[in-house]
């Protein structure tokens, strides 16, 4: 069983991976990544990565038993809902591949630093969804966190 990572600096502020992954969960993060957030371009990709590695990370609420990007990707229920899609099982592209290397290697971005959840609202974005305090949107979708008390291994 893959082991729950934190993220690690050498003396020379180089960052290791927060997660464990090898290239098969590179390219899995790659392709939800792509799926999930493809037209709010690069920065929204590296927001739902982020959200991603976030769930594999901690070890609280719908996530305390993921472990692993693949079963992160796969969660049901609670799951994405692009992994239903045929876009999702498309080849990962390297651009994508090295988006995915970016947030595995702890770069995070806001408002998707913290959160665990996202999602595509019609309109506004509610503010909980689910019980989750909205904090911020970016183009298209909507993210949420957990607080401190509920979840601090996110922060």
């Amino acid at each position: 069983m893959l082991e729950k990572l934190r993220i690690e600096r050498t003396k020379w502020g180089d960052s290791v991976a927060v997660i464990a992954y090898n290239q098969a969960d590179l390219k899995l993060l790659a392709r939800l990544m792509r799926a999930e957030a493809e037209g709010d371009g690069r920065l929204g990709m590296l927001m739902v990565g982020n959200t991603g590695v976030n769930r594999v990370r901690v070890d609280c609420l719908d996530f305390s038993n993921i472990t692993s990007v693949r079963q992160m990707v796969f969660q049901s229920p609670g799951g994405f809902e692009a992994t239903q899609k045929g876009y999702f099982y498309q080849r990962a592209r390297e651009k994508d591949k090295r988006l995915a290397k970016k947030v595995v290697m702890g770069k995070r971005y806001h408002p998707a630093t913290n959160s665990l959840w996202f999602f595509r609202p019609d309109g506004a974005c509610p503010e909980q969804w689910y019980g989750q305090w909205n904090v911020g949107r970016y183009k298209s979708h909507c993210f949420y966190a957990p607080t401190r008390s509920e979840c601090g291994q996110v922060y």
